[in-house]
């Protein structure tokens, strides 16, 4: 019995030991699985400014009250929750809010093609790449910028998007924006109460004095 324990003992240790060709395939696969885990998290910053699919027509999207604006693709749609995004490609060391590449091919777009800002109640589009960007039809070059409409259809190297105006959202910001508030109101009216005084009180001065 001792020899064939002996042989049983000896045959288990061999069968443990590491094979080279099964441990390569094993590192092979979790430097993979690693890699695809690290892209997901380098896009998890993209989700928040992309949502599901296309719309079912032009007027059929639902927008949050934080939301300004959406560029609707034919595959993706792109949330404005900010008053100024970047357009262009992401890649490991460079990063932007809305990455075209979600979209379809776009090896020929800038990393930084351009930006989306609200200001004044209106958005407008700035070209900082070297392929022109279309406005319904017009040519946006580099370094100049071109004013957004409601449902204008926005076209780069053969990706097309429609940009929808959250109005909801624009007209509270608007509104906000004309508002005074009651401390700086009441500020100005005491500054104002003062300054009537003052030349008041100056007036007075100079009848008793003449």
């Amino acid at each position: 019995f001792s020899d064939v324990e002996e042989q049983l003992t000896d045959e288990e240790l061999l069968g443990e030991q590491p094979d080279p060709v099964l441990q390569n395939e094993q590192r092979k696969l979790d430097k993979r699985h690693k890699h695809e885990i690290k892209k997901l998290e380098e896009e998890i910053r993209q989700w928040h400014t992309m949502v599901g699919g296309p719309d079912n027509g032009p007027f059929s999207f639902d927008l949050d009250n934080e939301t300004y604006a959406a560029l609707r693709g034919r595959l993706v749609r792109y949330l404005m929750r900010s008053k100024e995004i970047t357009l262009g490609r992401t890649t490991p060391t460079h990063q932007v809010d809305v990455d075209f590449s979600l979209e379809g091919p776009a090896w020929k777009i800038s990393l930084k093609q351009g930006i989306i800002k609200y200001h004044g109640g209106e958005f407008f589009l700035w070209n900082f790449g070297k392929r022109p960007i279309y406005i319904d039809g017009h040519p946006v070059i580099q370094g100049c910028h071109s004013k957004l409409q409601h449902h204008c259809v926005m076209e780069i190297c053969s990706l097309k998007f429609i940009f929808l105006i959250n109005k909801n959202m624009t007209e509270t910001k608007n509104h906000e924006k004309d508002i005074i508030p009651t401390c700086v109101l009441t500020l100005i009216l005491r500054n104002k109460f003062c300054r009537i005084l003052r030349n008041y009180a100056n007036f007075q001065f100079k009848v008793c004095v003449g």
